[in-house]
């Protein structure tokens, strides 16, 4: 009776063992702010498929156009998760290629108003344009940090995300970006 018991704990151990090895490792998710600058769309994996608190990798993009107006970003980092689930703590680093319409930063230094009451422009300038740091024209990059937290429930299912997001380029460093991220680990 009693090798009986111990065969059914060991058994029913190895079950439990094995279904807590079946971590989520990859992820998608809406991102506002962080690395794809205004928003973006976003997939994550780990590149160890057996453990979360490991290497991964995020891409993304994400944009926008109206009438006046278009912006792309294409954001590309390799993160590393520390810590045991669902709470870990995650930094990064990365690229976010950028582009957009550089027409719509042209603004009319001097014109004048036809009989009909129309302005007509005559001598346009260009406006620098930025996104929180200045660029130098499109397409363009930001090099990207990440500090944050990251919730992913052991057998997936709604994570979420909270980071610092230090961003930089040839004009400066911006230490005080942030993003948060709600999303699927599946």
């Amino acid at each position: 009776m009693k090798k009986t018991l111990a065969l059914i704990a060991f058994l029913f151990g190895a079950i439990s063992v094995q279904a807590q090895d079946t971590f989520p490792t990859r992820s998608v998710y809406l991102e506002l702010g962080g690395a794809g600058l205004p928003y973006s769309f976003n997939y994550d994996f780990r590149f160890d498929k057996e453990r979360m608190n490991s290497w991964g990798m995020r891409v993304g993009a994400g944009g926008y156009a109206t009438e006046n107006d278009s912006f792309f970003s294409l954001p590309v980092m390799v993160n590393k998760l520390y810590g045991k689930g669902p709470h870990y703590f995650e930094m990064g680093f990365g690229l976010t290629f950028f582009a957009f319409d550089e027409d719509s930063y042209s603004y009319c230094e001097s014109g004048y108003y036809d009989q009909n009451g129309t302005y007509i422009c005559t001598s346009y300038g260009e406006s620098d344009y930025a996104f929180i740091l200045p660029v130098d024209g499109s397409p363009s990059l930001m090099g990207t940090m990440n500090f944050g937290y990251r919730r992913v429930p052991v057998d997936g299912g709604f994570t979420w995300r909270v980071n610092l997001t230090p961003i930089f380029n040839n004009n400066g460093f911006w230490p005080l970006y942030a993003g948060v991220g709600f999303g699927y680990a599946f």
